[in-house]
């Protein structure tokens, strides 16, 4: 008890204090880190998309320039957020068609996905120079909304970028014109229309509006992957504002989710997310994180996120770096201490072990002395049995002797007082000792057995089949079962039992070499289980 709370003191004293996440927070953590596990599944996915459609364009002279148009755009939208060389390959393609169709409203679109792919990239001059070659006037309204939108947003970046006080808020001021130009051509019940509004009031700093505004997106409209995971970005983005850490942490969670699952590699929620992690504390997912992020920047190709990326992980893997030495040190003085703590507990181990070996010992002694004094007690149960019913046994044959020698000497009486002493001679003979002596084997067999009804079947089971003894009854003995009785009542001496049986003390041992050698036992072995047969 004393060694696991000193562990507690030890695990509380050395582990840094790390801010833990929710249940539902950490289980949606747990998701991403499964979600970037299979990014693999996704990204194959996509490029099985674009095979197919470079398949459709391998017989370039059997489809119409039009349908040429319409494949690069489907390419285009695969690689637009997934690598910027081949989105800016099919954008110029896209407007290299449009030229061939003589086509101005596709070559105005051609030229918005190109102004779109250098934006994304951070290249503001080259794509402010594209969008500066549009004339939207001529446009229809869709178009003339995207150039707006487009315009709107490449100056909001421009003064995030520039961060000079001077040019910050002109950049502003003309976003917001542009931002105004395009919602008026939008209708107001469309998810294009909530994103952009939502834009120009975050760069307003209406906060509450623009977060209704991206809330509304997810919530009223059925948006793709990346549409909802540029919703739940901003949303991240304003919650952390608010100091609400864990909905900040779970919608930048969810949206680097969407962003994994629609293999966008352009996207910020997983950096962004990285930079929430490591400043709660959760370093090792923060290094993870910002290591895919760098990777998947790398894979876009675009050197805008891969220098933002860059700029967060030498932070997060300089402090790991830092918590990992000083975790290494706490982790060699809790070495040091575990060592001692296993050292006493070895000893007392070894202490504790020779106390049980010696209880086990004396448990073990007592049980062997509790099992010889049982045994003592058996016997002693069985001797007092035996005497008791041998007692009874010898008063009713000393009652029946008794009896007879009084009416032998009544019948010797009779004679001599009649004077018949002729008749004496034949009052002897009426005593006939051979039958009297033959009626106290039996007797002796009968209560023997009665004693010792299991006597014959045991003393057998020592022989094999045909070498077994079998009395002439159920209630006599065979001279040498009768001699293996009387040793098993305790008449251990050949004199003795010679004397009883009225043999030779070389006839007793003849009969019971003649029965041990017959047995399945070893002669030594023999009389003791002869001993074990037990009474009643």
């Amino acid at each position: 008890m004393k060694g696991g709370f000193l562990l507690f003191l030890l695990l509380t004293f050395f582990c840094a204090p790390v801010r833990v996440a929710g249940a539902g927070t950490d289980s949606l953590l747990h998701a991403l880190s499964q979600t970037i596990q299979n990014r693999e599944t996704y990204t194959e996915q996509k490029k099985e998309r674009i095979r197919e459609l470079k398949q459709v364009l391998k017989n370039v002279g059997d489809i119409s320039p039009q349908q040429q148009f319409t494949i690069y755009n489907k390419l285009y939208n695969e690689y637009r957020t997934f690598q910027y060389d081949s989105a800016f390959t099919y954008a110029m393609k896209l407007q290299q068609t449009a030229r061939q169709l003589n086509d101005p409203v596709k070559e105005t679109f051609s030229k918005l996905k190109l102004s779109h792919t250098l934006l994304s990239s951070g290249m503001y001059k080259e794509a402010l120079d594209s969008l500066n070659t549009v004339q939207p006037a001529p446009m229809p309204d869709s178009l003339k909304a995207d150039y707006y939108a487009l315009m709107a947003r490449a100056y909001y970046d421009l003064s995030g970028y520039t961060q000079d006080r001077y040019y910050t808020s002109r950049y502003i001021q003309t976003g917001e014109n542009y931002a105004d130009s395009a919602l008026a051509l939008l209708s107001p019940n469309t998810l294009q229309f909530y994103a952009l509004r939502g834009m120009k009031r975050e760069i307003a700093l209406e906060t509450e509006k623009a977060k209704a505004d991206f809330q509304a997106i997810i919530d009223k409209f059925n948006p793709t992957l990346n549409q909802y995971a540029m919703a739940a970005n901003s949303l991240g983005n304003y919650y952390y504002k608010e100091g609400n850490v864990d909905k900040a942490i779970e919608m930048m969670a969810k949206a680097a989710i969407a962003d994994m699952k629609a293999s966008v590699n352009e996207g910020v929620a997983l950096m962004t997310l990285a930079e929430f992690l490591y400043n709660t504390g959760d370093e090792n997912r923060a290094y993870e994180y910002i290591k895919q992020a760098l990777e998947n920047a790398e894979y876009y190709g675009a050197k805008q996120r891969k220098i933002q990326v860059a700029a967060i992980l030498p932070v997060i893997e300089g402090e790991r770096l830092t918590t990992v030495e000083g975790q290494r040190s706490r982790l060699v003085v809790y070495a040091v201490v575990v060592t001692l703590l296993s050292v006493l507990v070895i000893v007392f181990a070894f202490i504790i072990f020779r106390q049980l070996r010696q209880l086990r010992e004396a448990k073990q002694t007592v049980t062997e002395s509790n099992t010889k004094l049982q045994e003592v007690n058996e016997r002693l149960l069985e001797a007092n049995l035996i005497k008791e019913e041998y007692i009874g046994y010898s008063f009713n044959m000393y009652s029946e002797y008794i009896d007879k020698m009084e009416k032998f000497k009544k019948a010797l009486d009779r004679k001599v007082m009649a004077k018949k002493y002729d008749e004496l001679n034949h009052v002897m003979k009426s005593l006939n000792l051979k039958k009297e002596r033959e009626a106290l084997y039996l007797s002796f067999d009968k209560i023997f057995l009665k004693l010792f009804p299991n006597f014959v079947p045991a003393f057998n089971s020592f022989f094999k089949e045909e070498d077994r003894i079998i009395p002439k009854d159920e209630q006599s003995l065979t001279i040498e079962l009768r001699i293996f009785a009387l040793i098993r009542i305790g008449i251990n001496d050949h004199e003795q039992i010679a004397r009883i049986l009225e043999y030779s003390v070389n006839t007793i041992y003849t009969y019971k070499s003649k029965v041990k050698n017959r047995s399945i036992l070893p002669n030594e072995e023999f009389e003791k289980r002869v001993m074990e047969i037990k009474a009643f």
